[in-house]
């Protein structure tokens, strides 16, 4: 996959970090990462740009939809394992600890951040790289792409939320056998399980995932955050308190200038237009 799904004409984002790659193009933002050599493995100069990146995508009206992406024929391979044998064990058991905390926020903020997401999987996701594309609200793979927990392979437990992700999307016993073995699954068994929404062969996957983002930009922003917001308190909480909460979103969002704007375009057999107002 090339280094941005979207064509040439869009805006570009000074992400601050020549490994992670961002442009905005009819309302989708697209971040790419981008270490093609070594299948887009996190660095922490990655990291941090990321954590810098999302909340001000979040806020950015222009971005409606952030499409995340991998450069070449990867998604993520997760943590740089040559990086950190070659750095050792951290300091201390905190100091890993703390640096953990602040990295959790990035796929947490995919997970709660208002604007939906969408993973793009050009190849392989694994381990971190697996939880960032977890964390997404859909994803979407090329046929020859797969996913791997990977964990197991380095005597570590996992992290950025992939055993939560996990076994919301596909259940506790799947969940952990995909730790406990670290087998790959290819994408079409990714999308029987539920974990990715559709497979496309490789040479269409950046043509169907930037029309996916669009169809979403296009969509209602103040509704999709509510959206997002009772999709993800439906995860956590009772029947009971979900509606009490729904309620209040429907009520609120019935009073935004694009309901007005989607009941015209309903009565006048025409496509909304939607400012997130």
């Amino acid at each position: 996959m090339s280094e941005a799904i979207a064509d040439p004409a869009l805006s570009t984002v000074d992400t601050g970090c020549g490994e992670l790659l961002c442009a905005i193009e009819a309302g989708v933002a697209t971040i790419t990462l981008h270490r093609p050599d070594a299948r887009n493995a996190l660095t922490m100069d990655m990291k941090q740009a990321l954590w810098r990146l999302l909340p001000e995508l979040d806020a950015d009206v222009d971005a409606r939809c952030l499409l995340l992406t991998g450069s070449g024929g990867a998604f993520c391979s997760g943590g740089d394992t040559k990086r950190m044998k070659s750095e050792g064990k951290p300091p201390s058991l905190e100091d890993r600890r703390r640096q953990l905390r602040w990295e959790h926020d990035i796929p947490r903020w995919l997970h709660e951040l208002g604007t939906p997401s969408l993973a793009a999987l050009p190849g392989p996701a694994a381990g971190a790289g697996l939880g960032l594309a977890l964390a997404c609200d859909l994803r979407v793979a090329a046929e020859s792409a797969f996913i791997t927990t990977a964990y197991s392979r380095l005597g570590l437990a996992g992290d950025y939320g992939v055993a939560w992700f996990l076994t919301q999307l596909i259940g506790p016993a799947r969940a952990r056998e995909l730790f406990f073995t670290s087998r790959r699954v290819d994408a079409q068994e990714c999308e029987r399980l539920g974990i990715v929404n559709s497979v496309h062969p490789d040479d269409e996957l950046r043509s169907a995932a930037f029309a996916l983002a669009r169809t979403i930009a296009a969509g209602p922003p103040v509704a999709h955050r509510f959206m997002k917001e009772n999709l993800n308190r439906a995860c956590q909480t009772d029947l009971a308190t979900a509606l009490d909460f729904e309620a209040d979103r429907m009520v609120r969002g019935a009073t935004t200038e694009d309901y007005l704007e989607a009941v015209s375009a309903f009565a006048e057999k025409r496509t909304p237009t939607f400012k997130g107002r």
